[in-house]
């Protein structure tokens, strides 16, 4: 069971293949039609639609320190609420490619869009998993 990014790194390491992680950092948005109950609830934290900002790929090698990332994030000037994670293996012993990642990567991204996230693993700030129901 993963429960954090520590996990995620952990159960990555024990991978036979060399692994590269897409990540799709989201920000919570209300539609602009939302009811006033929508509103209410958002302003408690629920509900809200969950808008991708930037995605990028990388190596567990490149972000063994979720913190390191959360930094590397802010640097984009894009504020977020949740990141989206998922793993590629490599073959053969050969890790994926950045150029390799990018097609899944898009993919991932307009997922998202269309709300289908139940194939990715959501972490809020602190690495750690979240529920999102």
């Amino acid at each position: 069971m993963i429960s954090s990014y520590t996990d995620l790194l952990k159960a990555s390491n024990a991978e036979p293949d060399p692994q590269r992680f897409l990540f799709v950092f989201c920000r919570a948005e209300l539609p602009d039609d939302a009811s006033r109950a929508e509103k209410a609830a958002f302003a408690n934290g629920e509900g809200g639609a969950l808008t991708p900002v930037v995605c990028v790929d990388k190596t567990p090698e490149e972000v063994s320190d979720f913190g390191a990332l959360v930094e590397e994030s802010r640097q984009t000037g894009q504020d977020w609420d949740v990141v989206f994670v998922a793993a590629m293996s490599g073959r053969g012993g050969m890790q994926p490619s950045s150029d390799e990642a990018q097609q899944p990567l898009t993919m991932m991204v307009e997922s998202i869009r269309l709300g289908h996230v139940g194939n990715y693993l959501p972490l809020d700030r602190n690495g750690q998993a979240i529920s999102l129901g």
